[in-house]
């Protein structure tokens, strides 16, 4: 019987960032990667609320059914933020693409009615509360640093490369020397992101 960490990967979750939906680009670029290499694995991209507390409730009950040995989770900016919250709670593999460190202190400017990048006649509220919920999620140290991927770009022109780069020491990290903060290159890294899952 083969161990634990050796069993194939069969369930995907991806998890957009803020702003962000299942439409964006490094969603449908991880769903055609599935649909052309990985066609067995189960792959899902949900809408997450705007709510925090509502958006990891949504998570937790979409994998309560998958197996922790053969599931991961890949998310990008605020979903990185999120994916670390499931990861330390579920202790899955997780990898998280230029990933939200604090954005309860990162939103609080963002208080208010915004519209969706891939869809402007949508719009979504970020609350007050919001900010409360997103620091009592936070979480602390990494029980498993090698359970994780990082790739960070320094030509991120929102969030700290040098931050993000701290808060995942111990797991495998590709740091890009520049690109952006949508990761406009992230098909030329999909190998590399791509075999950590299936490993």
């Amino acid at each position: 019987m083969p161990k634990p960490d050796s069993l194939p990967l069969s369930h995907l979750l991806y998890l957009h960032g803020f702003r962000s939906s299942p439409q964006s680009e490094k969603s449908q670029r991880m769903a055609r990667w599935v649909k052309e290499e990985q066609p067995a694995l189960h792959f899902e991209s949900p809408w997450l609320p705007p709510s925090p507390n509502e958006a990891i409730a949504m998570c937790e009950k979409l994998v309560a059914d998958w197996p922790v040995e053969q599931m991961a989770i890949v998310g990008s900016s605020l979903g990185g933020f999120y994916t670390t919250v499931l990861a330390e709670r579920i202790g899955c593999r997780a990898a998280v693409l230029n990933p939200a460190i604090d954005p309860a202190r990162d939103l609080h400017s963002y208080i208010g009615i915004h519209t969706y990048w891939h869809d402007e006649s949508l719009t979504l509220e970020v609350k007050p509360e919001f900010m409360q919920d997103l620091q009592g999620m936070k979480p602390g140290p990494l029980k498993n640093p090698d359970a994780y991927f990082a790739l960070i770009a320094k030509g991120d022109e929102l969030l700290d490369w040098r931050e993000m780069h701290a808060r995942y020491q111990g797991a495998e990290i590709l740091l890009l020397e520049g690109s952006d903060h949508g990761i406009s290159d992230f098909d030329d890294h999909l190998p590399t992101l791509t075999r950590f899952l299936l490993k």
